[in-house]
């Protein structure tokens, strides 16, 4: 016997007639200008043990450009960080830094 399945969907039986298992396509939102970014700073210590954390958060695009911008930012802080749900997360206290860089870099609605 193979335990392999063919589908980890967990749906075992739809009375939909129009049922699919097929997930619907969605559309790659495009990346605005920077220009035109609402960007967030803000700092977090919530459900890290006390530690420090700055949010870049309300980016619009797609997902590896968010990962670069989030690349970007830990390299010129020289820390480690990580980039989830549209989120970027910066390990320590680098608003004021993250905060001229962005606007250096042409995000200028940037708080």
């Amino acid at each position: 016997m193979s335990k392999k399945k063919a589908n980890n969907s967990g749906i075992v039986y739809s009375t939909d007639p129009n049922f699919s298992l097929e997930p619907e396509p969605q559309e790659e939102q495009e990346t605005l200008a920077p220009a035109n970014q609402m960007l967030k700073v803000k700092l977090d210590t919530k459900q890290r043990a006390g530690k420090v954390v700055t949010i870049v958060d309300g980016f619009a695009g797609k997902e590896e450009d968010l990962e670069k911008l989030g690349k970007e930012l830990k390299t010129k802080c020289g820390t480690g960080g990580s980039v989830k749900d549209g989120i970027i997360l910066i390990q320590g206290d680098y608003r004021e830094k993250i905060l001229k860089w962005l606007q250096d870099w042409g995000y200028k609605k940037t708080k």
